[in-house]
């Protein structure tokens, strides 16, 4: 089937980049009508079949064309360095005040750093990425495939549609910088909390006792925390295969003593995992409901049995193309009718117009908002990080988040020491719960009783969406899938998070976010040249899968009509991994750069890198990509290549490289970035959690990191609000609940409870 332009999907002028090449991307994913004005002359097919398909271009000749074709959209979405912006007036205003006009730069549109400039290695450098990988003997690496670009792009489409459901059209500021440093779950939050911050150790997960591990064929993903049943249950398989050691003392049974000897639980786990091809191991683990997978390359993720059964991904048909179509990876959810096939990017042509259907118009009567998703109510049954992460941002922008929590279930990110932070700290303090649920109203219901679900369905029409992320099957049970909530609301918007979606021969898969980085594909691509996977050490695809979350919810809202958002997390991870599924098709044989040594190595610049700073495991990011940069810097540091083109660079790589680390190892990482960007060469620091809240004068002007005062942890900043909308703007109005803290509030409100049945129901533990 293809895809067909929605008659009410909005029409979006694409002046993207690739800081926000993924933002457009995702748009054509929820149907919208898309048009370029430039034919992706300057990508190889890969990267232009995966990145454009879907959409049509029109050629402009000027401003005037430009404007024109700017005036029949609903949707302006631009990127760039804020020197070669089109969109905007000298005062700062847009040129096109009829639109939701998105503009992502790489620093925001103010303060002092708004000209500098940026690729994905500087930008994920400078919001606290690249810091977070590699191994801690070797220099800093971001998550591969351009994760930081992509994070902008998924909140510049995010932003997009706050727009449309705004009703106003405005100026929307989304600095890639700030995308990313709001997307590395403990490493500004460490330091906010506990005045340390994480190092990069390969990829063993800080606070999660879970890492790569070598089997006998290949690596796969998996641990041993969550659920006491996770601990069990991987005993009881090490025990079966006489793998077990010492492990099942009674001693090793208290999670804190294991999590105390986490060395010698890994090195037995290791041997475990050594002894068994990987694919196998992987699935007796799906089977035993355990949280491990293989790690693949993400070549193999157009053969995934669990993507293929979900029709999960994309054909791109067109010129250039193979006869039947290249297959590549999909979109984050079944926002288009699936199975999907799309033309390859083409000149429109004929017509007066390029634009198909109507677009959205905002209806004459609807009255203006102060903040984009005032009114709207979500009833948030999620725990953990993706869920919270999604919930966090509606409640940002003006949504009343109703959370549902129990001791009864403990949120471990509440509850596991771990995860506290802060020394000495409670479940009611927990630096990482701050964080991540702000802006929220929580309700204590014990759901293990049938007085608390018959509350929580109570709840159901009284709000306008919910998120959770419960195993597939859980809510049926409870009375509560998408057809039960129909009948208490038929308006609903239900949100599921499971990890490989609800359907699918995988669908009782029990996922971690590196188990999904290595379903996805992406572990896979952190490993060095000629080495093993490394993984990441924070939960990347959590937040990924949450940003696909909140662009589905809010393109539902912008229709104004209920459904049921059936997310799979993988398929979102999967949608991150750019052309690389198409590049065992499509590639055209380049040799990669790269090496052991200098893994950031890039096709399109030299240099392009890491380099040592003065001071211990100090860092700066630099990346040249055309002759004036080179020129540029090769006056300040005196570089071995006189020609400055980009094959004489490369030719000269290692030489250059050697040159500029020596030159680079004199320097202050802060002053030398600040040197460099004066000179137009795109720098940064590799920023620490500590750098960000401490040391960024950019996020401090723009006043990313806003300070609320919790009852029992005192003033704590949180990290800040990514979609910036001129007309509506977000805000952070309240501390993360105690636990139960609205309990009586929210339950007197919407059930129109007494007090005497509130006494009633805490008698009786169901508001516990």
């Amino acid at each position: 089937m293809g895809a067909e332009t929605d008659p009410g999907a909005p029409r979006v002028l694409d002046l993207t980049d690739e800081l926000a090449f993924q933002g457009a991307r995702l748009l054509v994913g929820i149907g919208a009508d898309v048009v370029r004005t430039e034919p992706g002359d300057g990508l190889d097919v890969a990267a232009r079949t995966h990145w454009h398909a879907g959409k049509r271009w029109v050629a402009v000749r000027d401003a005037a064309e430009l404007d024109a074709l700017a005036a029949g959209a609903d949707v302006v979405l631009e990127s760039g360095p804020v020197a070669r912006l089109r969109g905007l007036r000298e005062d700062g205003s847009s040129r096109w005040p009829h639109a939701v006009h998105v503009v992502v730069t790489p620093f925001g549109l103010t303060g002092p750093r708004r000209d500098w400039v940026g690729d994905d290695l500087v930008l994920a450098s400078a919001g606290g990425m690249t810091w977070l990988g590699g191994r801690p003997d070797r220099q800093p690496k971001p998550p591969p495939r351009e994760q930081a670009l992509q994070t902008a792009g998924a909140h510049a489409a995010i932003g997009a549609l706050l727009g449309i459901v705004s009703g106003t059209p405005q100026l929307l500021d989304i600095s890639a910088q700030e995308a990313v440093a709001a997307t590395l779950e403990t490493a500004a939050l460490a330091w906010i909390h506990a005045g340390r911050f994480p190092v990069r150790n390969g990829g063993v997960y800080e606070h999660v006792a879970h890492r790569i591990f070598e089997a006998a064929d290949g690596y796969v993903a998996g641990g041993y925390s969550g659920s006491n049943r996770m601990w069990t249950d991987l005993l009881a398989w090490m025990a079966e295969r006489g793998e077990a050691g010492d492990l099942g003392e009674e001693r090793w049974q208290d999670a804190a003593f294991r999590w105390a000897g986490r060395a010698h639980v890994d090195e037995l786990v290791r041997r475990f995992a050594a002894r068994q091809p990987a694919a196998e191991l992987a699935a007796e683990a799906r089977e035993r409901a355990l949280p491990w997978a293989e790690v693949v390359p993400a070549g193999r993720l157009t053969s995934n049995p669990q993507l293929r059964d979900r029709d999960a991904l994309v054909t791109v048909t067109g010129e250039g193309l193979p006869e039947d179509g290249a297959v590549d990876v999909g979109f984050p959810w079944a926002a288009l009718p699936r199975p999907v096939v799309l033309p390859a990017l083409h000149e429109a042509v004929g017509g007066d117009s390029p634009w198909r259907g109507p677009g959205r118009v905002r209806s004459e009567g609807e009255r203006s908002k102060s903040r984009a998703l005032e009114g709207v109510r979500v009833l948030d049954l999620t725990w953990v990080l993706a869920g919270p992460y999604v919930t966090k941002q509606l409640g940002e922008h003006g949504a009343d988040i109703v959370k549902i929590e129990s001791r009864h279930r403990q949120d471990p990110t509440r509850f596991a020491p771990s995860m506290h932070l802060r020394p000495g700290s409670d479940p009611d303090d927990s630096g990482y719960f701050l964080n991540f649920n702000r802006n929220k109203r929580g309700v204590a219901l014990n759901l293990r009783t049938d007085e608390g679900r018959r509350l929580l369905r109570e709840l159901v029409p009284h709000c306008d969406v919910v998120v959770e992320n419960f195993s597939p099957g859980v809510l049926a049970r409870w009375g509560m899938d998408y057809a039960s909530l129909r009948e208490l609301n038929p308006d609903v918007i239900l949100v599921s998070m499971a990890g490989v979606g609800q359907t699918g021969p995988w669908r009782s898969a029990v996922t971690f976010a590196d188990t999904l980085a290595a379903m996805s594909g992406l572990s896979s691509e952190t490993r060095d040249p000629g080495g093993p996977p490394q993984g990441l050490t924070f939960g990347l695809g959590d937040m990924i899968a949450a940003n696909s979350a909140v662009l589905a919810t809010l393109d539902l809202l912008a229709r104004g009509r209920g459904g049921h958002v059936d997310l799979s997390q993988l398929e979102a991870m999967a949608a991150t991994m750019g052309p690389a599924a198409l590049e065992t098709v499509l590639d055209d044989g380049a040799p990669d750069p790269r090496t052991a040594d200098r893994p950031n190595r890039s096709p399109h610049a030299v240099p392009h890198g890491v380099y040592p700073a003065t001071g211990e495991d100090r860092w700066v990011a630099v990346s040249v990509r055309d002759e004036v940069q080179w020129r540029a810097l090769s006056r300040m540091a005196e570089l071995p290549c006189q020609e400055s083109t980009l094959s004489a660079r490369r030719a000269r790589e290692d030489e250059i490289d050697a040159a500029l680390a020596a030159w680079t190892r004199r320097h202050d990482a802060h002053k030398l970035a600040e040197l460099l960007q004066a000179e137009g060469v795109a720098a940064a620091v590799v920023a620490t959690g500590q750098d960000l809240v401490e040391a960024d004068e950019q996020l401090a002007a723009r006043g990313f990191y806003p300070v609320l005062d919790h009852p029992l942890a005192g003033p704590v900043p949180h990290e800040g609000i990514v979609a910036r909308l001129a007309a509506t703007p977000g805000g952070l109005d309240r501390p993360a609940p105690l636990l139960g803290q609205h309990t009586h509030e929210v339950l007197r409100e919407l059930l129109g409870l007494s007090d005497g049945q509130l006494a009633a129901l805490a008698a009786e533990g169901v508001t516990e």
